[in-house]
């Protein structure tokens, strides 16, 4: 991970850290980053004073609530961006409605700030462990099957609550590795079901998107195979797992998949349905019980590409993807009215929000956009990592709140630690990034902890924010004095930039100083190395086609290692 630090240390100079007294008043404290420690130490009694009023108003809650903390529902919506759902008014501009979240919206609070990262796999990776998801070696979305994942190592928000005494479930979308140590089972949930990898697979290879044409390269049928020695390069997506069913303790076994099946559009939106219908039996099973309970809820739609399983477009844009996301509409009406029913809603915590800008390769056809914000999946520009977050708590959060403050999908993990009675939890020998926003969640605008984020792709330091400021970082070599900046209420497209002298005499040596200060905590505190393991290892069973795969890419791999 030093050669990953070290892309920009020919434009930064690497500092030391020197913790502050502040810090060292707690005899273990959470190892955090520079920049919250400057904010720390400048309005630390102020927070301690606002602790004492949140404990208070969580005490109390308890002892409303049989003693037990609140249950905990997170609902994470795939590769939509900001002003893509909830907002009414930009419904209307985009030619569909999402009246569920939308009225959802206006019962909590609007968090018009988030930031997540810029793709799948990290925002999910980000949120679980409350890390810079470079930090933990794994900060790519995968593809393709590599026997690679979230290592054993990494603490996750449901290890946490669980040892807090929560009952633990995730349904749908995963996206955190294909070896066995990275399955939501092994990383703290009683029950899990879920893709082991994502839709790559399931949308854009599966039968259907393949006669569509959506994609070539997997499509076999479409080149001649006349000079194509390695028939092992291109993937055959059909052999990979898909769909893992397990418990705690167990080991996973896959679920309608036969061998020999070609995976379809409709087996995907099945997978699909499956997920909500298991949502909603969790939410039973979970309600009945003795415990409070986290569930993650992360669907597959609204990812759709095909059009050929659209009889009629009910919305006036018409997009596959506008379409599906009418449809997670109507998903989570279900689940907060079957939350309404079961008398969960009240002392149930409800977050939603998306998890990356749109798929802009795909804008043509799909029917997003990046309206406000320039850039989409993958990119550090703002349309790549702005998202929609509300959260929901009709006991303390006040309805129909919006806050600017800025917050982080890193920040749920601290925050939901703090919810379940589980900081103890969290870990010490390595720094958190999650930043717990219990205050602006129950205190309100102005109470946020954070007024900076750290922007990566991949493993690469893109841009930072501070403020209402966003500096795009040189490349190595280059002056950070002469950087773009922006001023992101000014200019929210990021395509006017400004050197940092036209902004202010000092911002540039700021941001370079900010850069040079995280550089140097991940010198003391290292970047961890992702797991690696067997592909697929500990699935019960695996289809004939899917050891075959496995077998070739344990060979391809086996060539880079020295004979024992």
């Amino acid at each position: 991970m030093v050669r990953r630090c070290a892309i920009l240390a020919s434009t930064f100079a690497t500092v030391a850290f020197v913790s502050t007294p502040y810090a060292r008043a707690q005899e273990a404290p959470i190892v955090r980053d520079a920049e919250y420690r400057i904010l720390e130490r400048q309005h630390g009694d102020q927070w301690a004073a606002e602790d004492a009023n949140i404990n208070e108003k969580l005490a109390e809650f308890r002892e409303r609530n049989g003693g037990k903390p609140p249950n905990i529902l997170y609902i994470l919506l795939d590769d939509i961006g900001f002003g893509e759902f909830g907002m009414p008014d930009l419904d209307v501009i985009r030619g569909y409605s999402t009246p569920e979240i939308s009225n959802f919206a206006e019962q909590g609070m609007s968090m018009m700030r988030m930031y997540s990262e810029p793709s799948c796999t990290p925002t999910r990776v980000a949120m679980i462990t409350g890390r810079h998801p470079v930090r933990t070696g794994f900060d790519e979305a995968k593809a393709v099957p590599e026997g690679e994942g979230l290592a054993a190592g990494e603490v996750t928000i449901a290890e946490i609550l669980s040892d807090a005494g929560y009952a633990t479930a995730h349904i749908g979308k995963w996206h955190m590795g294909d070896i066995e140590q990275s399955y939501a089972i092994n990383q703290g949930f009683d029950y899990a079901e879920h893709p082991i990898h994502q839709q790559a697979q399931l949308a854009l290879m599966n039968t259907t998107a393949l006669n569509e044409g959506h994609i070539s390269g997997v499509d076999l049928r479409l080149r001649s195979d006349e000079l194509m020695l390695d028939d092992t390069f291109r993937i055959d997506p059909f052999a990979m797992v898909y769909n893992i069913v397990g418990e705690k303790g167990g080991k996973p076994r896959e679920v309608d998949m036969e061998p020999g099946q070609k995976f379809s559009q409709d087996d995907y939106l099945a997978m699909g349905q499956r997920y909500q219908d298991k949502t909603l039996e969790q939410l039973e099973v979970l309600s009945s019980g003795d415990k409070p309970f986290f569930l993650q809820y992360w669907p597959l739609i609204p990812i759709s590409f095909t059009r050929t399983d659209i009889e009629q477009a009910q919305t006036l844009n018409g997009g596959p993807i506008a379409e599906a996301i009418v449809n997670i509409d109507t998903y989570v009406g279900e689940i907060l009215d079957r939350m309404d029913a079961l008398g969960i809603a009240d002392n149930t915590i409800v977050v939603i929000m998306g998890d990356n800008g749109p798929f802009m390769e795909f804008v043509d056809r799909s029917g997003q956009s990046d309206r406000i914000y320039r850039g989409g999946k993958t990119e550090h520009l703002e349309g790549g990592v702005r998202v929609n977050a509300f959260v929901r708590w009709p006991e303390l959060i006040e309805a129909g709140s919006r806050v600017k403050d800025i917050t982080h999908v890193s920040d749920l993990f601290t925050t939901f630690a703090r919810l379940g009675g589980a900081e103890e939890g969290i870990p010490r020998d390595r720094i958190i990034d999650g930043v717990d926003q219990l205050p602006l969640w129950l205190l309100g605008e102005t109470h946020g902890r954070r007024d900076y984020v750290f922007i990566y792709e991949g493993f690469v330091l893109k841009s930072l924010v501070k403020q209402q400021y966003k500096m795009h970082l040189p490349p190595p070599g280059g002056n950070p004095i002469l950087a773009s900046m922006y001023d992101l209420y000014k200019n929210p497209r990021e395509d006017r930039p400004q050197d940092s002298i036209q902004v202010g005499v000092g911002f540039g040596a700021n941001f370079s100083l900010m850069a040079q200060r995280h550089l140097g905590m991940k010198e003391l505190y290292p970047d961890m190395p992702a797991g690696h393991g067997p592909l697929y290892g500990g699935i019960e069973y695996l289809r004939p086609e899917t050891q075959a795969l496995v077998d070739n890419i344990l060979f391809a791999q086996s060539l880079t290692k020295k004979p024992e």
